[in-house]
């Protein structure tokens, strides 16, 4: 590397690592106004994020060109899962190693003793996850108390994950004088909030590219009838038969589910999900990584960071939710200059919401059915026919070969051939043929004609909406709806925009009903939203305390007791409340007063057990 910027064994590191020139946000990272402070950085996965805060942390950790003796981490790396910082951890070893750098890792599901070995001997970066670094704070085996800068990566993601109580426990267990870099594929409000709280005059850097889509990644949608998804997906694999490929799915169920049809049919594959425990999860991965699988099914939390090699196609088997989402899982495809291909599987009932997602995410997919068992086949006999057996022979078998052709002849060895090619594959899947075309563009409502403002005397303060005002506003011009272009309901009012033509029939002011105001204005209002205003209506009363917990009461003395809500009060208690005495049980009719005289035909239940049963045997309750 020629960039001066760049220490000298961080450049050694990335030319014996091939590195011929920096992506965008690595050279972001390094400019002069970027050096010493806070940064705000949104960079598309993929694109060596990694490797740019590792460049961009370097003058807080390096001595000259090595790393000083400490024995307190002077950086931090957070990331949200535990695959995501162990490969951070990877990169910066490697990145670091010519300056002597010890690198520990904090993550969850390891072993505790030996990441707390790993502090006490001394880390110059600590590379963690947010649960499982606040618990080696709060063990006092992590001490932050000299730590120079601090990075989040996938901060975002952090968020979404529930980890906003650890990260602020975590940096506020630093210095304030530390330096804190965020990166994140996208920048919510919950991340600018963060990023104001824990950073000072941060600068923002949005990476080159950032909201388009990656240009080595080809997109398609295939169209599918409901019954032929899961067909669809397995001839999607069978076409392309990549080196890897990971189908992306909603729950847990789902790639439980879909791993078995897939384990039915004979294809390679594992499983990341949640329930997994760490141990499982890495023997998937590697199992990926050393070619034993060839295809991962994952949920989106739990593929969250993973980085397989000779990832060439990713298939969405559920319609991701928005379009970040879409974009993070294409982008683990079409990495370094390779190419991908990233599918969507469509059913005819997300046609629409399909054709959205795209639309926002700025894609542009190629529309049409899955791939038919018909060209499924004829792939394999294209692969077959290049098979490099068939274009090297190896000459210490020709004694072999010629046996075969004198036994078999060239026809039967062929057809032999052919059917072995053929046995190791899974069959090819029938699906109903479905319409070759694109969906219908999304309809685009014409420009309304000239028209004429109005404001209306009530917003979403009056549980106003545009549905229960178009018809007062029809009936209270004589006007259809065409008449009427848009509604955009306000707080405290509402504004209406009625065509040039029937604006005369409202005059200057029209009561609609009382209390609803219908106003002409002389210009377009000021249309910029604001944010609606919280649920007004008076709250549901609701008991005070529980019910059944003991409650302070007062008695006839002033004494405080604590009577439960559900006693009985006393004679006593009520004549001081000024009620009407009760009636003791045993005074009622029927009742039972000591010594009281019985009502005529009651049964001495005390007698029954007076004298043994007739027979002489005693009753057991008689002793």
């Amino acid at each position: 590397m020629t960039d001066k910027t760049i220490a000298a064994p961080l450049a050694a590191a990335l030319a014996a690592k091939g590195y011929a020139s920096l992506t965008s946000v690595q050279q972001a990272v390094l400019e002069g106004d970027a050096e010493g402070r806070d940064m705000l950085v949104s960079a598309q996965t993929g694109s060596g994020k990694t490797v740019a805060f590792g460049l961009a942390i370097a003058p807080q950790l390096l001595d000259g060109d090595i790393l000083p003796d400490t024995d307190v981490p002077l950086g931090l790396a957070i990331a949200p899962t535990r695959e995501l910082a162990l490969q951070v951890a990877a990169e910066l070893t490697w990145l670091y190693a010519q300056a002597g750098a010890r690198i520990a890792t904090c993550v969850g599901g390891m072993d505790y003793r030996s990441e707390r070995r790993a502090l006490e001997r001394g880390a110059h970066i600590v590379v963690g996850t947010p649960g499982r670094l606040r618990d080696h704070i709060e063990r006092g085996s992590l001490d932050l108390s000299g730590l120079r800068v601090a990075v989040l990566d996938e901060a975002d993601e952090m968020l979404d994950l529930g980890f906003r109580e650890d990260l602020e426990f975590i940096l506020q267990s630093a210095p304030q004088e530390r330096r804190t870099l965020m990166f994140s594929a996208t920048v919510p409000p919950a991340i600018e909030q963060l990023a104001g709280t824990f950073q000072r005059d941060a600068k923002r850097i949005v990476a080159q590219g950032e909201s388009r889509q990656h240009v080595d990644i080809e997109y398609r949608a295939l169209t599918v009838a409901a019954r032929d998804r899961e067909p669809a997906i397995f001839n999607l694999l069978r076409l392309h038969e990549a080196q890897t490929a990971i189908i992306f799915c909603k729950t847990r169920a789902n790639v439980n589910h879909l791993l078995a049809r897939m384990g039915n049919r004979g294809f390679k594959a594992v499983a990341l999900s949640g329930e997994l425990s760490q141990q499982e999860r890495t023997h998937a991965l590697q199992a990926l990584r050393d070619g034993r699988a060839k295809v991962c099914v994952a949920t989106d939390v739990a593929a969250r960071g993973i980085d397989l090699p000779g990832l060439e196609l990713v298939i969405h088997a559920d319609l991701p939710t928005n379009p970040d989402t879409l974009l993070h899982r294409s982008g683990r495809t079409g990495r370094a200059g390779a190419k991908g291909v990233s599918a969507l599987i469509v059913m005819p009932s997300d046609l629409r919401k399909a054709q959205m997602l795209l639309k926002r995410a700025r894609v542009d997919a190629e529309w049409g059915p899955a791939p038919s068992a018909d060209e499924v086949r004829a792939q394999d006999d294209m692969r077959m026919l290049d098979h490099p057996a068939l274009k090297e022979g190896a000459e210490d078998d020709t004694a072999m070969a010629q046996m075969l052709l004198d036994r078999f002849g060239p026809d039967r060895l062929a057809q032999a051939f052919i059917r072995m090619w053929r046995e190791g594959r899974p069959a090819p899947e029938e699906l109903t043929v479905l319409t070759d075309r694109a969906p219908a563009a999304a309809r685009e409502r014409p420009p309304f004609c000239e028209a004429v403002w109005f404001s209306l005397s009530v917003g979403h303060t009056g549980r106003a909406e545009a549905r229960w005002l178009l018809p007062k506003i029809c009936d209270g011009g004589g006007i259809t709806r065409e008449a009427i272009g848009a509604i955009r309901v306000r707080e405290d009012q509402t504004f209406v925009q009625i065509a040039v033509a029937e604006a005369g029939k409202f005059g200057k002011v029209m009561e609609l009903e009382p209390d609803l105001t219908m106003r002409r204005l002389d210009g377009e209002p000021d249309l910029e939203r604001a944010p609606r205003p919280a649920d007004t209506r008076p709250a549901r009363r609701k008991p005070e305390g529980d019910w059944n917990k003991p409650q302070q009461r007062i008695d006839p003395e002033g004494a405080v007791t604590a009577k439960s809500r559900k006693a009985r009060w006393t004679p006593e208690d009520r004549a001081a409340k000024g009620a009407k005495p009760s009636r003791p049980a045993f005074d009622k009719p029927g009742g039972s007063r000591p010594g009281a005289p019985k009502p005529a035909g009651a049964r001495d239940r005390g007698a029954k057990f007076a004298a043994p049963r007739k027979g002489g045997k005693p009753r057991k309750d008689d002793y």
